[in-house]
């Protein structure tokens, strides 16, 4: 700590030294070049740059979540795509085996008048019987 303060003290001395120098030149500098309205415009520009920074940043965020939001709903149309395929191939299958004359194959022929076609009305019971 001593030498922290030994450092203190020299530096406070060398300023008190400086200080009479810099205040006549700095009432002259002061008359030819007005500083404050400078360092607010500057200050301003800087809080400018670091705001659009953010807000850059911000609409890159944004944007990749967008398109991480619009792969995921692919993904997702994409796996109900394969599930339709494959319980289209279940239906045919079952299309294929029903007999149309026992109860069953009699209850779905009434169940697919409602249906543009068979194959969809046995998809949709099959997908209702999972």
């Amino acid at each position: 700590m001593d030498s922290i303060d030994k450092l203190l003290a020299e530096l406070q001395t060398e300023y008190k030294q400086v200080q009479p120098q810099q205040q006549s030149k700095s009432a002259t500098a002061k008359s030819f070049i007005p500083s404050s309205p400078k360092s607010a415009s500057f200050m301003d520009n800087i809080l400018a740059e670091v705001k659009a920074d953010f807000a850059e940043e911000d609409a890159a965020i944004e944007l990749k979540k967008q398109q991480e939001l619009e792969q995921e709903q692919i993904r997702q149309k994409q796996l109900k795509a394969k599930q339709l395929e494959g319980l289209k191939i279940q239906a045919k299958e079952w299309l294929a085996k029903v007999d149309p004359l026992s109860s069953e194959g009699l209850w779905f022929e009434r169940f697919a008048e409602s249906y543009p076609s068979k194959l969809e009305a046995a998809i949709e019971y099959l997908r209702n019987n999972e």
